[in-house]
Formats: structure tokens, sequence, C-alpha cells
């Protein structure tokens, strides 16, 4: 399999269907635009990716600048449209037996529930919303490591956003030998439980959900995407004359 380097990270030029079929264990993140503007500037996040095995394109932007720097990717594949994917897929392999880390309280069973009713089998054996910067709580994460170790799942989907959902399981993947596949989703637990509407295909055809989700919530957004994400092109354009340079280089 290809990779593609942009900026500091090489991304796996792959497909879905590669995917499914060899993702049976590993660390599996999925970088968009603001990944890749954080990965400049937070040397815990980059050494986090450091030890992921499945690092897909999961926007098209981030694929436009591939092609500006004369390379492209196989697929764009977002993580919200993988999991379904997933789940399906492995709807009758009784051995895969996910647990569903995020979201508001009660979001994550809905989720559950509803992954359940479409699959026709207990495939999202366990479910839980951690409280509002649970991360700086050990006690609170050595309780959800055990509620994920009771759970028998072997597949672990933390959606609390990035950069926390990878340092999390940086941290404590060692504490859960049971499980083989990491995956860090974001808004995907949402998306399941009907909370979050994806965009509209027709912003996703332009490439555009970015801008759906900033006039839904242009408060909380439109820093992040109109100022703190707009860096990502200055650094792409230092890639392509050969000028950009890994701020961790030396850092390892």
């Amino acid at each position: 399999m290809e990779k593609i380097q942009i900026l500091n990270i090489p991304i796996l030029s792959t497909n879905r269907r590669h995917l499914l079929e060899n993702m049976h264990e590993g660390l599996f993140f999925t970088p968009n635009v603001d990944h890749l503007v954080n990965l400049q500037k937070d040397s815990e996040l980059y050494r986090a990716y450091q030890q992921a095995d499945w690092i897909v394109c999961d926007s098209k932007i981030v694929n436009l600048a591939a092609k500006f720097v004369n390379k492209s990717f196989e697929e764009v594949i977002p993580g919200s449209s993988f999991f379904p994917a997933y789940y399906e897929y492995h709807k009758d392999n009784k051995n895969v037996k996910v647990f569903l880390l995020g979201a508001a309280e009660g979001i994550a069973v809905k989720a559950r529930e509803n992954i359940n009713k479409k699959v026709g089998r207990e495939i999202i054996v366990g479910a839980h919303s951690p409280s509002f910067g649970f991360e700086k709580n050990a006690i609170e994460c050595e309780r959800i490591v055990d509620i994920i170790n009771q759970s028998n799942a072997n597949v672990l989907l933390v959606g609390v956003g990035s950069p926390k959902q990878e340092k999390w399981i940086i941290k404590y993947k060692k504490a859960m030998p049971n499980i083989k596949v990491f995956m860090a989703l974001g808004a995907t637990i949402d998306f399941e439980a009907g909370n979050v509407k994806r965009a509209p295909i027709l912003f996703q055809k332009m490439h555009c959900e970015w801008l759906y989700r900033l006039l839904k919530e242009p408060r909380r957004l439109w820093k992040r995407y109109l100022i703190d994400d707009m860096q990502f092109f200055t650094y792409i354009f230092k890639q392509k004359i050969g000028m950009y340079k890994n701020p961790f280089s030396h850092k390892h």
C-alpha cells in the first residue's frame, strides 16, 4: 500500500474494501484538515500518530491538497461512513464485538440500540458516555477501562473529538489487552444515534461538509474553520515548493 506524505504524516492510499478485509488489529486514525493543523503544534498528538497503524484520508480537502503536491489518494474514507460499512461487513462475524465510548449522556446507548437493531445481533456489546473533562480524571478513566474490559469487546470506537480521543487511546490501550482494533472517530456516535445529521449529499459532493457544519454551529466552529484551519494551505504550499519542515523531526 502506498503512503502519501502530507506535511508530517504518512497517510495510506487505500480503499474501504481493503480496510474491511485487512484491519484485524491496530490503531485507526482518520486525519482531516483540523488534525493536520494540530499536528504542527501538538507534540503529544504527533507522538500518538507515530503509533497508529492505519491512517487514512478522511477529507476531500486533504485529497485536493495531495493532488496539489502531485499525489492522489485511491479513495477518501470519512470515518463516519466507514464505521457503518464496518459493522455491516462484520454483521455475521460473531468474533467482532464493539464498544462505543463517547458523545453526551445517553447518546452512545441510543447508537448501540440503533446499530444492533440494524445488524440483527449484539455487535455493539457496550456503550458509555464519559463526563465532560473525563480525560483529566484518572479515577474515571480507570473505571471506563474496567467497563470496557468487562464488556468482552475486542473493538473500541472512541468518539470524543480530536486530539482528546487519539491521546486517550495511546494512554490507556495497554490497560485493555482484549481490544484488537482502536478507532478514533469523532462525531460518529452522534451520527449513529441520529443525534447529529450528516451534511446533505450535495454538500458532500461539493467537498463542503465543513461548510454545512459551520452553518449549523457557527459560534462553536467559526474560529476553527475560518482562522485556525486556513494555516493548512500555507503549510501545503510550503510542502509543494520544498520549504516545509516537520516541527517535531528532532523530538521523537
